[in-house]
């Protein structure tokens, strides 16, 4: 593991607060876990219900019902799992992550989830190689390799002749570290979220004590005030809240005339 020298502290400390080591680390795909609440407190921020029970797994449920999120990690093989129920044409769908697969890579799901869809048709494929990622295609699958060859996505057959998405991320030892898999019924909007969170350039940050030892991360030491966590943490909730309220408000109409204005504009 690479590590830069520290960035000085930020300006406008405030008193009495003790400043924590953090890294920001790249590439994301090797970064660890992370924490959960980056997650969950988005989802929740965006309307979706809490049904975790105390002690129990994380379980949060989509206004409508239709979409669930659970995290389990005394199940094997544990991590989350992300359901979506059938609806009109679109088949039920799931999504597994494995334990150690980075949050932020599985809130490119997430977070989408909670976004009305674009328009544009949905490339998954395209995010990819905008990060210069290598894509392949052989007889039964289509994929892409990250330019250090350290993460993939590939769209393959099964065993059984059926088809999935597979994604993961090995170590500079060949050891997978996470992969995730989706169902071939996952919609490609859904997935190009994905990919995009997967193929970012953008560090991540960890504490201290939570950067996996690999010599193919880098990292950059940084001072951080639990302060600036906790605002940084309320910002992306604010966020969260606001798309959710701003899709819920029902759309404004033109001011509708009154007789009189009719009338006056009708007498000229």
């Amino acid at each position: 593991m690479k590590r830069r020298k520290a960035v000085e502290p930020w300006a406008g400390w405030g008193a009495g607060e003790r400043a924590e080591q953090h890294y920001l680390v790249t590439p994301r795909t090797l970064a660890g876990g992370g924490n959960l609440r980056h997650i969950s407190d988005h989802l929740r921020a965006s309307g979706w219900r809490d049904k975790s029970k105390t002690g129990g797994p994380v379980f949060l449920q989509s206004p409508d019902r239709r979409l669930r999120a659970l995290y389990d990690p005394t199940s094997a093989p544990g991590g989350w799992v992300i359901q979506g129920a059938a609806r009109n044409h679109q088949p039920a769908w799931w999504a597994h992550f494995t334990p150690q697969t980075p949050v932020e890579i599985v809130a490119g799901l997430t977070d989408a989830l909670t976004r009305p869809r674009s328009a544009h048709a949905p490339n998954p494929w395209e995010p990819l190689r905008t990060q210069e990622w290598r894509t392949s295609t052989g007889p039964v699958h289509t994929g892409a390799l990250s330019p250090d060859a350290t993460a993939w996505l590939r769209w393959q057959q099964t065993a059984d002749g059926s088809a999935v998405w597979w994604s993961g991320a090995k170590n500079e030892r060949d050891e997978t570290v996470w992969d995730a898999h989706l169902s071939a019924s996952t919609p490609l909007d859904l997935v190009t979220a994905l990919a995009t969170a997967l193929a970012s350039p953008e560090p991540v940050m960890r504490p201290r004590g939570m950067v996996p030892p690999s010599t193919r991360i880098r990292t950059t030491s940084v001072s951080v005030l639990p302060s600036q966590l906790h605002a940084w943490q309320e910002a992306r909730v604010t966020a969260a809240r606001a798309g959710t309220w701003n899709s819920a408000a029902p759309p404004t109409r033109p001011p509708r005339p009154s007789p009189r204005t009719v009338r006056s504009k009708v007498q000229r």
